[in-house]
């Protein structure tokens, strides 16, 4: 996102916490190729800092936000819950006040925040569509961005604070973090180690390239819509079996399959129905599964991952 930003010709603060969920070696390489281009700057602090996130404001007066920052990992977050209402909803608070409190130019700044298609929870008709309810959220990852989104509403209803609400979908590709499945099963499939499948990998899922995702979430800056909740997906999902028997045939190796019923975290399908990305942002994802992996294992062999 950084560096689409920065191609284009924007000037970008990032502010992150370097959090020790994963290896910082992985947060380096994010940063390597933007720390040393003019227009970036990169500011080490924590969303739950109140006074931190006001003082960003007030040395940056940005005029939009991009929200990404945040815990992730449905898993991880049935083990520690507390952090998720910390970070993911206090936090984005934090993010919200703050910029309804430093408009530049008269003008509030557009805040586009980053939630999840996991919102939708198991009692959502397929394609999940953003007037669902999303009322039964299924761990406290997704509540916490349910939640955040209740809170982003409230400030666009009472201060008028431009907001979109982005629900990704599985989203994959170069970057990514090297606790999710896509990144996982690649090493596990090169090393011969068991890999697990939930439910015999009939999970399906709607896995979407990173690119789609960026180029979705440049188009709703540049829209600054007053209040939208818009799904960016591929609306293609795809069993977890068959993402599995891609990776096989890029690696050359075959899994080692371990058969698991799934836990009552994971819905069986996440399924975005995109027409009101389409709609409103033009959005049209353009990298289909096996050419998004195709890229991805090239990435990882490029940075010595694999």
């Amino acid at each position: 996102m950084s560096r689409a930003l920065l191609d284009r010709g924007d000037e970008v603060a990032g502010f992150d916490n370097l959090d020790a969920y994963y290896p910082q070696v992985h947060k380096d390489r994010h940063l390597r190729d933007l720390k040393d281009e003019a227009g970036f700057r990169f500011v080490e602090g924590d969303l739950r800092d109140a006074a931190g996130v006001t003082r960003l404001f007030e040395e940056f007066k940005p005029q939009a936000v991009a929200h990404l920052a945040g815990l992730a990992a449905v898993r991880y977050s049935v083990q520690f819950p507390l952090l998720y209402g910390q970070v993911n909803v206090q936090g984005s608070v934090h993010v919200l006040d703050a910029a309804r409190q430093h408009p530049v130019d008269g003008e509030l700044p557009a805040v586009v925040l980053a939630s999840t298609g996991s919102v939708y929870g198991a009692d959502t008709p397929t394609p999940f569509r953003e007037d669902a309810a999303a009322a039964a959220p299924l761990a406290p990852y997704p509540a916490s961005k349910r939640a955040m989104e209740l809170f982003a509403h409230s400030y666009h209803h009472l201060w008028g604070l431009p907001i979109a609400v982005l629900r990704f979908f599985n989203v994959y590709g170069p970057h990514g973090r090297p606790d999710m499945m896509p990144w996982r099963w690649t090493e596990q499939i090169l090393a011969g180690e068991p890999l697990t499948l939930y439910a015999g990998g009939r999970l399906k899922r709607d896995w979407t390239y990173v690119d789609d995702i960026v180029s979705g979430f440049l188009k709703t800056l540049d829209a600054r819509p007053g209040w939208e909740i818009i799904n960016l997906g591929c609306g293609r999902p795809v069993e977890n079996l068959e993402f599995v028997r891609i990776l096989e045939q890029l690696l050359g190796r075959d899994a080692q399959i371990v058969d698991t019923p799934a836990p009552p975290s994971e819905p069986l399908i996440t399924y975005a129905d995109i027409s009101q990305a389409r709609r409103i942002l033009g959005y049209e994802p353009r990298v289909n599964v096996e050419e998004g992996l195709a890229r991805f294992v090239a990435w990882m062999r490029a940075e010595r991952l694999v």
